[in-house]
């Protein structure tokens, strides 16, 4: 973990020698650094990427012998360790941005995909690699995220092959908002841009735009942007932009 500036803080995944393949113990880890993060009202923005060549091939296969032995029980503590890790990184109060500099593969994708905004070097892949291990696609949320984000038929036809999907195709059908030559650069860049702003107006922003891919009804979503713009209108922060903007200045978010 590392500030690349302040309140931009950069989460690497530093495995290179196994491509950042995900073990329990990183899954434990990342949990706690997520809750961290979140208690630590200087953050702003957090930025997920890999070590070396790849983004995250998903989980270890090198522990993969062990599985057969842990019986349906212990299996689904294994998967729910892992969820709730990825879980904590997608409910973060701030954004979150996968700076994708190489393969994503699996819970690799997954990852990429519990995060807000995801940017592809030009070395990026993604693929849903579950079936071609005998798995379901219905791991770590892809199947919930997938279909959100590209629809269901191209999250169908991802997750039925298996296939590689290059950076360029992802940029195309919305998998990724774009594609940097420097991405992690790229991704501070954007970063810097969203700490600019009122914190308070970015943290309830991410609560709604999250909230409104569950909630039923249009009604209901204007309901949790009404409270929203209220509790707003109530901060300093607030204030302080309306003032700099009669001033013609740029405004200092206090996140208050």
């Amino acid at each position: 973990m590392q500030e690349t500036k302040p309140g931009i803080v950069c989460v690497t995944l530093n495995r290179p020698d196994r491509f950042n393949a995900m073990t329990d113990t990183m899954f434990v880890e990342l949990e706690r650094l997520a809750w961290a993060l979140d208690a630590d009202s200087g953050v702003r923005v957090v930025i997920l990427t890999g070590a070396g060549k790849a983004f995250c091939a998903g989980y270890d296969l090198a522990d993969a012998d062990e599985l057969p032995g842990l019986g349906a029980l212990g299996m689904l503590d294994k998967q729910e360790r892992a969820a709730r890790a990825l879980l904590a990184v997608h409910r973060l109060r701030v954004p979150v941005i996968a700076a994708v500099n190489g393969p994503a593969a699996g819970g690799g994708l997954a990852l990429a995909l519990a995060a807000d905004i995801r940017l592809a070097g030009p070395a990026a892949t993604f693929n849903a690699a579950f079936v071609r291990i005998g798995l379901s696609a219905g791991d770590l949320g892809t199947s919930w995220l997938l279909t959100r984000l590209i629809g269901p038929a191209r999250a169908a036809e991802i997750c039925f092959t298996g296939r590689m999907v290059d950076a360029p195709e992802a940029a195309e059908i919305g998998l990724v908002n774009a594609v940097a030559e420097d991405v992690v650069g790229g991704a501070v860049a954007l970063a810097d841009d969203i700490a600019g702003r009122s914190p308070g107006a970015v943290r309830l922003s991410k609560r709604a735009l999250q909230a409104n891919l569950e909630i039923g009804s249009y009604a209901a979503a204007l309901e949790l942007e009404n409270r929203g713009q209220a509790l707003l209108t109530r901060t300093r922060d607030m204030a302080e932009a309306l003032e700099a903007f009669r001033q013609k200045r740029t405004a200092v978010f206090r996140n208050e």
